[in-house]
């Protein structure tokens, strides 16, 4: 066993989650929130919620969008804020 721990995120209960052209509405009946996701913060939302760890994503966007650099940070700032607004949890491992 390593000491180096990986981030894996799951859907938080009852959100209600709308795909639309240019990204993700996600309801949150608890709280009657809207909140909008981008279609990046849409890729990352469904990324984390299967599974995906913060470094996973990363290269799946810089692959997919032919970035020449590892976006961790963006990564990083969006989990986060995903976390924030509690639409994505951590995993109980």
């Amino acid at each position: 066993m390593g000491n180096a721990t990986i981030d894996r995120f799951q859907a938080v209960e009852g959100l209600e989650v709308q795909h639309m052209p240019d990204g993700f509405v996600v309801y949150q009946s608890d709280t009657d929130k809207v909140h909008y996701l981008n279609p990046t913060a849409a890729i990352v939302y469904e990324l984390s919620v299967a599974g995906q760890s913060k470094e996973e994503i990363a290269t799946y966007l810089q692959e997919t969008f032919s970035l020449e650099t590892l976006p961790l940070d963006l990564v990083d700032e969006c989990i986060g804020d995903l976390l924030k607004q509690e639409l994505i949890a951590n995993c109980e491992t």
